[in-house]
Parts: C-alpha cells; structure tokens; sequence
C-alpha cells in the first residue's frame, strides 16, 4: 500500500493526493474501530465486563490503535489494533460465548466490505462525470469506499487465519484441549509464522501478499456483480 501511496505523489495533484491520503486513513479507523468493538460488545453481551472496564466498547478509533499494527497498514496494507481484554470465565456459556466473540469482528469486516462495495459502486455510478473532473469530494468518497472495500476484507481474511493470536486460532482452540499439540506450537511460534507471512521478502510483497491479491479479487468482484443487478 505504501507502494501505491507513493506512485500517486507525481500522478495526481498535491490535493488530490492529500485527500487519497486522508481517505485511507479515515478508512483504517473505520475499519479497525468496528473489528475491535465487535468483539468488545459481544463479549460484554455474553457476561463479561472486562472490555468496559478498559474503555474498548467504543468506536473511537483511538481506543482502539496499536503503533506497530497501523504503521504495517501504510506499508503492506494490513496491519492490527489493541487485542481486547476479555476474560471468558465471566461468560454465561464458555463456549458459546468464545466462539461469538471470535467470530463477531470477521463477520463485521466482511459486511462492512460488502456496505462499501455498494457505496463505491453507487459513486461510480452517479459520479462518474465529477470522478473524471478531479471533484475533490467524489474522489474522496470514492477512494474511501474502495479502500474500505479492501481493508475490511484484508482484517477480516487475516484474521480468520488459525495461528495465534488471531480470532480464526481461538475460534478453534476453544474445540480443541490446552495440552494440544497445535495449540502449544502456535503459542509457541504463532508469533513468529505471521512476522514470515507479512514481511515483504518477496520482490516487495509478502506471503500473505500474494494470497490476498487473488482472494480479496474474487470476493470483491462477487460483491461488484451483486450490486450490479440493482443498477
């Protein structure tokens, strides 16, 4: 994403590129704020105050901002926010209440994803004269709705991944037994097989890169063509 940033600085004018800019990061709160609130509310939902009690039930994005996970959005276009505190023993049925707060960010992600598919393409579609005189406020909502199409689809398939800590590992984790082979390796490792998949060791892109390319493709496309019926 970084690449993409820069390769715009001689393409557009000084404006248009500000408002890029501004629409990407608007766009990461958004995304990031939603994922993690999902998984605070459904997990207060489910018995447990603990998010409450650390100030995460809230969009505020700034609740929300891990340094190291948004500095990875500007550079490969994926990135985290602050784990939420959770503290399942308060749940009323352990786990229920796991599996829904695992699930409950991905979930949010992918409809987000979807809502921008629409907005974007009701832009193109009512916009396209304003889009090709560079109307500074089109191209925003533009460029907002398409890079909220794909960061929300980057967390949502990212984090849907079973290593650890990401939510696709707890969802399964809470199947399987803590003595676990797999559980333990991933406690163990899980940290250090995501540094190897999100690294740009390949001709700039990454492992997870390359997958993301093909997958974010296809939904969104599936998306594109389902809005396309209405229009």
């Amino acid at each position: 994403m970084l690449y993409f940033l820069i390769g715009l600085i001689d393409q557009v004018p000084a404006g248009i590129f500000i408002t890029i800019v501004f629409a990407y990061f608007l766009a990461i709160c958004v995304a990031m704020s939603f994922h993690e609130f999902a998984h605070s509310l459904t997990a207060y939902k489910c018995g447990d105050p603990t998010p409450k009690a650390f100030g995460r039930l809230t969009l505020n994005p700034f609740a929300h901002f891990s340094g190291w996970g948004l500095l990875m959005f500007f550079l490969l276009g994926f990135g985290w926010a602050k784990p939420v505190k959770i503290n399942p023993n308060n749940f009323r049925h352990f786990k229920k209440g796991m599996v829904l707060v695992s699930l409950s960010g991905v979930l949010t992600n992918l409809i987000l994803a979807f809502v921008f598919s629409g907005l974007y393409v009701l832009t193109a579609v009512l916009g396209a004269d304003l889009l090709a005189n560079d109307n500074v406020f089109i191209i925003f909502f533009a460029y907002f709705f398409q890079f909220g199409i794909i960061l929300n689809l980057v967390l949502c398939i990212f984090n849907l991944l079973p290593i650890y800590p990401l939510d696709g590992f707890n969802f399964l984790a809470t199947f399987l037994r803590y003595d676990n082979k797999f559980v333990q390796f991933m406690y163990k490792y899980g940290f250090i097989i995501l540094l190897i998949a999100i690294l740009p060791f390949f001709a700039g892109n990454s492992i997870l890169g390359y997958f993301y390319n093909y997958v974010i493709g296809w939904i969104s496309s599936g998306f594109f063509a389902f809005w396309g019926l209405f229009y």
